[in-house]
């Protein structure tokens, strides 16, 4: 009986760190989303466009992003369908927001 007990603990204990560890990774992703969003949207606000382009490109793998120029102000959004680890797990839709005001030309 304490066997089954111990193993059926075994199994929750590793369920829970699964569950964690994959909460982590869209953590994770989720700031890598902000970080490129802030750095465009620095790039952009400095003008530098191809350095913004460099930005995008290091992001996270299929990440859009969208740049806004509105009056002084620079809107990026990065947004994700987040799938870590397989295809087959549900996506968790990932959003992250810039905004920069440019600097004088």
């Amino acid at each position: 009986m304490v066997t089954l007990e111990l193993a059926l603990a075994s199994l929750g204990a590793t369920a829970v760190l699964v569950v964690l560890a994959w909460v982590l990774t869209v953590v994770m992703l989720l700031v890598r989303c902000q970080d490129t969003a802030t750095g465009i949207a620095r790039q952009e606000a400095r003008g530098d466009h191809a350095a913004a382009e460099r930005v995008a490109a290091a992001g996270p793998q299929g990440a859009e992003v969208e740049t806004r120029h509105d009056q002084d102000q620079i809107l990026v959004t990065v947004t994700l369908a987040a799938r870590p680890w397989a295809d087959w797990l549900p996506s968790v839709p990932l959003t992250a927001r810039a905004t920069v005001i440019g600097e004088p030309a």
